[in-house]
C-alpha cells in the first residue's frame, strides 16, 4: 500500500517522539530498534523507510527531547518577571516530579554520559542542542553581558544536571530530596551573589555623585 507524504511524515514524527521517551527511560543502548518500532505501533521492517541507521534515529530523538525542554522553559518564563525567570526554571527542574519521570524529562542527565561515548556525529548534534539550551537560559539572566550570562547559564545547567543525576541515584527519599534542595540553593545563591556584585559598584557611584 502506498502512503501519502503527509502520512509518512506523521509516522516519522511518531517514531521520533516515542523513541525520545524510551531512550530517556532505558538509555541509548537499553532498547533495540525492534522495540522502538513496536512502541510506535510499527514493524521492524519499516524502520529503514524512515531512517538510514539507528544512529540517525537516536540523533533525532535526542534533538526532539532537548527541543521540548527548551520549549517548556520558554513557556514557563513567559509570565515571570525578568528577575525571576532563572529561578522559575531552576525550581521546575529540580523537583521530585522531574526526578521520578526521566522518560519525559530533560535528556541531558538521562543520556549525556552515553552520548560522550557515541560517534563524533552524534556528539556534535547533541552539543549543538546543548549550546541552544545554554543560550536560552542566558537570555533569562538580566543585567549581565552576554558572555557573563552564558558562563552563569553553563554553571547553572551543570549544577542542575549533576544534582538531578545524584538525586536519581539516591532514590526518592529524604536524602534524594535534600540533594535537589542543595542543587536549587547552589544555583540561586550563585545568581544572587553575581547580582549583588554588580549592584555594589553602582550604589557606590551614586553615593559618590551625591557628595
Amino acid at each position: 500500500m502506498r502512503y501519502s507524504k503527509e502520512h509518512k511524515l506523521e509516522t516519522h514524527a511518531r517514531i521520533v517522539k516515542k523513541a525520545s521517551v524510551r531512550l530517556r527511560e532505558k538509555g541509548a543502548h537499553g532498547i533495540g530498534v525492534a522495540d522502538l518500532m513496536k512502541d510506535a505501533g510499527l514493524t521492524h521492517g519499516g524502520f529503514y523507510a524512515h531512517f538510514d541507521s539507528r544512529e540517525a534515529l537516536v540523533v533525532e530523538a535526542f534533538a526532539y527531547a532537548m527541543d521540548r525542554s527548551t520549549e517548556r522553559w520558554r513557556k514557563l518564563v513567559e509570565q515571570a518577571p525578568p528577575e525571576k525567570r532563572l529561578e522559575t526554571i531552576v525550581e521546575s527542574y529540580l523537583t521530585p516530579v522531574h526526578r521520578d519521570d526521566p522518560g519525559h524529562g530533560c535528556a541531558i542527565p538521562a543520556l549525556s554520559a552515553e552520548i560522550a561515548r557515541e560517534s563524533p556525529k552524534t556528539r556534535k548534534a547533541f552539543a549543538a542542542k546543548l549550546d541552544q539550551m545554554i543560550d536560552m537560559i542566558a537570555e533569562q539572566i538580566p543585567d549581565l553581558p552576554r558572555k557573563a550570562a552564558r558562563q552563569q547559564a553553563m554553571a547553572s545547567l551543570a549544577t542542575m544536571m549533576g544534582a538531578l543525576v545524584l538525586a536519581r541515584v539516591a532514590g526518592n527519599g529524604a536524602f534524594s530530596d535534600d540533594i535537589l534542595g542543595a542543587g536549587r540553593e547552589a544555583v540561586l545563591d550563585r545568581a544572587a551573589a553575581t547580582k549583588a556584585g554588580l549592584e555594589k559598584p553602582a550604589r557606590k557611584k551614586i553615593a559618590h555623585d551625591a557628595r
